[in-house]
């Protein structure tokens, strides 16, 4: 089944290992992991002719080349390869599903499509993860992975990484995450590896912080140091205030944190909450003026200054009244003024002007941690006409970024040398598969391992490869510089001794074949339950804990509630935190509302927390509330330890109430207050309405027969209803039904 590249003698050495064992795979970037997956793929589909394989990749670019792999080396059709997208409705994605034998996909989207049991796993023969290392926490990998070795009926698990990091805890989290039994490790200097690696050269470039920048610095340590003095003198910080990093600094804040939510809380302690708050914001401002420059520092100075004058929080308020803050961005403001630069961008200027002036197709990647100054780079680059484009991730928050659509363009411009510069940020240093980047640049180094080899590994596949690093003296740079080598160095050193000492921790666990009969008794059991979900807890463990116990599950977007467990109960899920906030903002009440349109409403509040220590509000007030709901709206309220013991108790009621009443209930069971109700409802039912929609369609109609007998015309004339929508509504109107 393959066709267009020939497999190397290391690639057929790990194909070996891999069809027999689920297996973690350590390879250098350039050197052909997704060549491995297309080897086990084709031998997958032999086996198993039936069988579907499933690759998962954390971007849409990285997902798009594994398309691109699949169909340009495996004997298949096409259409056999489907890349599943947000895009493409889970309906659409369901039907695909049935049709294709090789999708490939982003895990989240994946893991909404089997929690709504739209997708089955059980046909999948081989599950591939890209960037393997991300398998940890709560990441959807891990999810997956759970589920996929409970339901597989013949499963493989193909995990690739360049780079899983130094941490051996990690790393042995991974394997355990991933079900891994066997790794395959190779370096660049191993002897079967060795003939198809090209030289890299890395070159480091130093450069000295101007005066004028070290009094800029000044003011801001000594705005730092101050802050941490006043922790120290209020107690919650020991020692030279020098020896604490950023790190620490975070590991105690969120100590803090800790204690406050458990209901420890004094003046002392908040004052302290806040000092670091603000130590933290310095923190990130000298390390924009030591690694980056003075317009990324110039526009987070004026973004604080700005929240300052709209947002009440007292940590920012408190920051810009600060004497040496006002005096490092005053000070910052006239340099800027003055045209002064970082000599790092000084630097930069000179080295791509003299690559491009040798080498007109030249092809180089600047990387770089902050989207300020990636676009600062590329003005300077424009100033010396250069032609550049910047590689962001997608919007958030307010930022913005390019879509996934924007993303693939600027790969296949760069890739078909349409300019000769990619500013990027790290979004660009995990897979992407662009050949002969003549030159890879770091504006500043990172003091990771993972990252470092990433970046490196955009050069050097086919021909010799070349690696700049800037590097600003006496600075954080020098420090994250050799912490990244010693990290890098001691990776190869772990993944060395653990493959040689590794045994499988899906060993110590139940056999996969009682983990499977388990889940088989359990959905047996608990199919017959049907729990409907608002979409918005699509991330929560308790929906993931339901779906792992085979419950029927339906993500929706609910007008009453977070969960809905029969036609009479309907839950309203919140932490205690959300609980205090919906007070404060006034949602509960409109909430409490709603819920009574069922007959049995209850709220959970999920977690250990004292309510009365959450925020700043009369405990009166909270009390208050709760007899509201508990006496006013006869509503009860559950209080949980964890999501484990919620999704039990969720269960629990589902079981009960699916012996009690009928089992092919509808979400529109809710009891309305009014005919308008019904009106809306009986609309909200309607393909990509809902409640939001409802309102201006029936205020655009007059009726639902009006509504029912429009256009396809007549209905885009009403807000947020195009092409498409239109076209969906009136397809269902006029469908046959179909027994």
């Amino acid at each position: 089944m393959i066709r267009g590249f020939e497999p190397r003698l290391y690639q057929q050495t790990i194909l070996h290992t891999a069809t027999r064992k689920n297996t973690l795979v350590v390879i250098p970037t350039g050197l052909g992991k997704t060549n491995i997956a297309v080897l086990l793929a084709a031998n997958r589909l032999q086996n198993y002719p039936g069988s579907k394989i499933l690759i998962l990749a954390p971007t849409r670019p990285l997902c798009d080349q594994h398309v691109s792999s699949m169909r340009s080396n495996l004997e298949v059709k096409e259409e056999d390869v489907t890349l599943f997208t947000g895009m493409i409705r889970p309906e659409k994605r369901a039907e695909l599903w049935k049709k294709t034998r090789i999708i490939v996909s982003t895990p989240q989207g994946l893991e909404n499509d089997i929690i709504s049991s739209k997708i089955n796993l059980k046909e999948v023969s081989l599950l591939v993860f890209d960037e393997a290392h991300r398998a940890v926490g709560d990441y959807s990998y891990v999810f997956v992975s759970k589920l996929y070795n409970k339901r597989a009926d013949h499963p493989r698990i193909l995990a690739l990484t360049a780079s899983p990091g130094s941490d051996v805890e990690k790393i042995k989290e991974v394997c355990k995450n991933l079900y891994i039994e066997e790794i395959e490790m190779r370096s660049s200097e191993d002897p079967d590896v060795k003939p198809y690696v090209k030289e890299i050269d890395v070159e480091k470039i130093m450069v000295d912080l101007p005066l004028e920048f070290s009094e800029v610095r000044k003011y801001l340590k000594d705005c730092f140091d101050s802050k941490l003095e006043q922790i120290k003198k209020l107690g919650y910080l020991y020692g030279e205030v020098s020896n604490y990093s950023k790190t620490s600094l975070l590991e105690m804040q969120r100590a803090l944190y800790a204690k406050m939510s458990s209901g420890e809380k004094d003046f002392d302690m908040m004052r302290s909450v806040s000092l670091l708050a603000e130590a933290l914001k310095v923190q990130h401002a000298l390390e924009l003026i030591e690694t980056q420059g003075l317009r990324p520092l110039l526009e987070y100075f004026e973004k604080l200054d700005d929240e300052a004058s709209k947002s009440k929080v007292k940590a920012v308020q408190n920051l810009v009244r600060d004497l040496n803050f006002r005096s490092a961005f005053m000070k910052t403001k006239s340099l800027v003024s003055a045209g002064h630069e970082h000599p790092k961008m000084i630097k930069l200027r000179e080295l791509v002007a003299g690559e491009v002036a040798k080498k007109k197709d030249i092809k180089i990647i600047i990387f770089n941690q902050y989207r300020d100054s990636s676009s600062d780079i590329k003005k300077t680059l424009d100033g010396i006409g250069v032609s550049s484009k910047v590689f962001f991730g997608q919007a958030k928050k307010k930022e913005t970024g390019l879509s996934q659509k924007e993303q693939k363009k600027v790969i296949e411009e760069f890739r078909a040398n349409e300019f000769n510069c990619m500013i990027a940020t790290s979004v660009a240093e995990e897979g992407l598969d662009i050949p002969q980047v003549d030159l890879v640049i770091f504006y500043e180094p990172v003091p990771s391992a993972i990252r470092t080899v990433q970046r490196r590994g955009r050069t050097g596949r086919q021909e010799k490869g070349r690696v700049v690093v800037l590097v600003t003296r006496k600075t954080r740079d020098e420090g994250n510089l050799w912490a990244s080598h010693h990290k890098e160095k001691r990776m190869y050193r772990v993944i060395d001794q653990l493959k040689k000492s590794f045994t499988p921790q899906i060993a110590e666990q139940e056999s996969r074949e009682e983990q499977k009969k388990l889940f088989e008794d359990e959905k047996k059991e608990n199919e017959k339950i049907r729990i409907f979900a608002d979409y918005r807890e699509k991330g929560s463990g308790i929906i993931k804990d339901l779906s792992e116990m085979g419950v029927n599950l339906e993500l929706k977007n609910l007008e009453v509630g977070d969960y809905v467990l029969s036609e009479r109960v309907v839950v309203e899920y919140k932490t205690p935190a959300d609980f205090v906030d919906s007070i404060i903002d006034g949602r509960l009440l409109a909430q409490l509302a709603n819920l009574k349109k069922f007959d049995r409403p209850f709220i959970v509040i999920e977690g250990p927390e004292d309510i009365y220590s959450m925020r700043k509000i009369n405990p009166n007030a909270i009390r208050g509330m709760l007899s509201a709901i508990l006496v006013g709206y006869g509503i009860p309220i559950i209080q949980t330890k964890n999501w484990k013991e919620t999704s039990a108790l969720l269960l629990t009621i589902a079981k009960r109430e699916a012996d009690t009443s009928r089992k092919d209930y509808s979400l529109h069971t809710a009891k309305p207050l009014s005919d308008k109700e019904v009106q809306e409802y009986v609309v909200s039912a309607f393909p990509g309405v809902g409640p939001v929609l409802s309102k201006p369609i029936l205020k655009e109609f007059g009726s639902i027969k009006k509504f029912v007998n429009a256009s396809e015309e007549e209905l885009k004339k009403v807000g947020l209803i195009g092409e498409k929508k239109a076209g969906r509504i009136k397809g269902i109107i006029e469908k046959e039904y179909d027994l």
